[in-house]
């Protein structure tokens, strides 16, 4: 079936006629079960589950990398900031443990996943994953039951789950084009469905990504704004204090590999910074890098979400570049203000 995948996401990007008479119908079908779902939680019929905390789900209407996971932690590293005590629930995509898993210094993507690992270690926030987010929720509020906040790292389809607030991440990229439903294009519901959300942020965006979704009528009156990415210095997989800026690499024979939602902009993101790269190879999000994986280099470039799967040390060189997001306005303030949070003793 990869072949087909490809094929399919090829065509979202660059429409065909033939697939689009293949795969329209089956889009309304999937357009159909999914506003019935939503319409079966919304009413009752379906049971939906309460935690004894606030949620704010942060999630995304497509499939694939959005630039969520950066727009986490910098708002749970805001909200630390602001003393609010908060903790991250996910289901741990990818992770090969089935069980609840609280996450500590010792845990592993395998037993936790790559991004709830990454956020852990980046945020220091408590941080659950379980098969569903009720039962990661409420393993976490056991273990730390001075949470007042709980952050679900994706989940916005997960109606099972109440929430008292949902953010939704939008490529700025994708303002104005249009879009299909799966699987005749890469959204999971329509673009309308960002006018029900509390707020909306436009992933590498800007003031002008704001003022055209808002002329275009995809937003309403609800908070909206944009994030930015921030390149750091590379740092030395091996020896995370050794670090290095990007023309230091100039004489060397370099390459990159990617395991994520959008491998694409990772390789851009280097040569934006002066990279020039040998070979670039790109791998299905959340996969393992396996050795017959990595290219023939003097330095290879991941990504921070690979390079938490990895056992250290290898033999490689292997040069990690460390990103950060920053939202703009304050999305903290609106959820702080919005959920009534006070700044804790």
């Amino acid at each position: 079936m990869g072949w087909l995948a490809g094929l399919i996401q090829k065509h979202w990007q660059h429409s065909r006629i033939a697939l689009v008479l293949l795969l329209w119908p089956l889009a309304r079908l999937f357009q159909s079960i999914a506003l019935l779902r939503r319409w079966l939680y919304k009413s009752g019929i379906l049971p939906t589950k309460k935690l004894p905390c606030p949620v704010v789900v942060i999630g995304n209407i497509h499939v694939g990398g959005v630039g969520k996971t950066p727009l986490v932690a910098a708002l749970v590293q805001t909200l630390q900031q602001r003393q609010i005590r908060v903790g991250i629930i996910s289901r741990g995509y990818g992770r090969l443990s089935k069980e609840t898993v609280i996450l500590n210094a010792q845990s592993t993507a395998t037993e936790a996943g790559d991004e709830p690992l990454m956020l852990y270690q980046q945020t220091q926030a408590p941080v659950a994953v379980a098969s569903t987010r009720e039962a990661a929720g409420r393993a976490l509020l056991n273990a730390y039951p001075d949470l007042q906040l709980l952050l679900s790292d994706d989940g916005l389809q997960h109606y099972a789950l109440c929430r008292d607030m949902e953010v939704i991440v939008f490529p700025a990229a994708d303002i104005g084009k249009k879009l299909d439903i799966l699987p005749n294009g890469p959204l999971r519901e329509p673009v309308e469905r960002l006018q029900r959300a509390d707020a909306v942020v436009f992933s590498q965006g800007n003031t002008n990504s704001v003022q055209q979704a808002q002329q275009l009528n995809l937003i309403k009156t609800q908070w909206c704004g944009f994030s930015q990415l921030n390149y750091g210095d590379f740092y030395c997989l091996n020896q995370p204090q050794q670090t290095a800026k990007a023309h230091e690499f100039s004489e060397k024979k370099c390459a990159a590999i990617a395991a994520i939602g959008q491998p694409q902009r990772f390789f851009q993101a280097l040569q934006m910074l002066g990279i020039h790269l040998k070979e670039t190879i790109a791998l299905n999000d959340h996969a393992t890098i396996q050795p017959e994986d990595w290219p023939d280099a003097e330095i290879i470039f991941i990504t921070e979400k690979d390079a938490v799967k990895l056992k250290k040390p290898l033999q490689y060189n292997i040069w990690v570049l460390p990103l950060s997001a920053q939202i703009c306005p304050d999305l903290a303030e609106l959820i702080q203000l919005k959920l009534d949070l006070h700044r804790s003793k």
